[in-house]
């Protein structure tokens, strides 16, 4: 078990710090490559996480540590029922269009549940994060975090949904259930911010039926979870709470791809979407 009592702060400020990395290189702008499986990579993806590993083995130590860039070079975690993901930044294709909704996410894995984790948007200054109890948000100015509040998910009103949809990942599928819901709003939002703004009772639902890794979302859905949200997976037949493993020997990067999944403010929305999946 990964003892976090305490430590839910350093999480914050490591996030912190390593946005204000990302921030100085978004400043200048930075030259963009192409990893193996075509997704774009910067010096900002590398540059927070080299702060977050490091940061993360001084307050964990001996704690696996699964990140996006480190597994991209072939650094494959062990299998491990209690872990870290670390995503150090969600939304590259959001950084890179200067859009701002790019975030830093941390997110602590107890036996597949995420507990305490951090989602920080650092060029809008928002912070969201949990110690798996309770849900808060803040704004972050300089290394302090103003404005500090509690959040919690709203109740859904029939006929008066908002759907949250991926800024650069809406696919065909997803399109199709939004029509089902005949929901009031669709609005767009880059990275895991659309988990976050669940949280804070924005909107109500975010269906994801196009793939992404555990690192993309645990955090938020950290988040999500503590402000009387759900996850809901959609690839086991189901329909329960997505959970997160690291297993196989080794770990391969397909271990760590998640199933598609809808992400929930009220979880009594359930029935409803699950009709409109169908």
């Amino acid at each position: 078990m990964i003892q976090v009592e305490g430590k839910s702060i350093a999480l914050v400020r490591m996030a912190i710090a390593a946005g204000q990395a990302i921030l100085d290189i978004y400043r200048e702008g930075a030259d963009v490559i192409r990893k193996g499986d075509g997704s774009p990579v910067t010096a900002a993806d590398h540059a927070a996480e080299a702060i977050l590993l490091a940061e993360l083995g001084r307050v964990f130590p001996g704690v696996p540590v699964v990140a996006e860039e480190d597994v991209a070079a072939g650094h494959m975690p062990l299998a491990a029922a209690s872990y870290i993901l670390v995503d150090p930044l969600d939304g590259t294709r959001e950084f890179i269009s200067r859009n701002g909704e790019f975030t830093v996410n941390i997110a602590v894995i107890e036996n597949g549940v995420p507990g305490a984790g951090v989602v920080l948007a650092p060029a809008l200054g928002e912070i969201y994060w949990t110690d798996g109890l309770t849900a808060w948000a803040g704004r972050v100015r300089g290394e302090e975090v103003e404005d500090l509040r509690e959040i919690r998910t709203r109740q859904a009103r029939p006929g008066q949904l908002t759907v949250l949809a991926s800024r650069s990942h809406l696919c065909e599928r997803t399109t199709a259930v939004i029509e089902a819901l005949k929901v009031q709003d669709v609005v767009s939002v880059g990275s895991s911010l659309k988990l976050c703004w669940l949280a804070e009772g924005r909107a109500d639902i975010y269906p994801r039926l196009s793939p992404t890794m555990q690192w993309d979302i645990a955090a938020g859905h950290a988040v999500l979870r503590a402000a009387g949200g759900t996850v809901l997976d959609l690839g086991d037949g189901q329909a329960g709470e997505l959970a997160y493993r690291l297993t196989g020997t080794p770990v391969t990067a397909s271990a760590l791809r998640n199933p598609d999944f809808v992400a929930l403010g009220d979880p009594g929305l359930a029935a409803d979407v699950l009709r409109a999946l169908e």
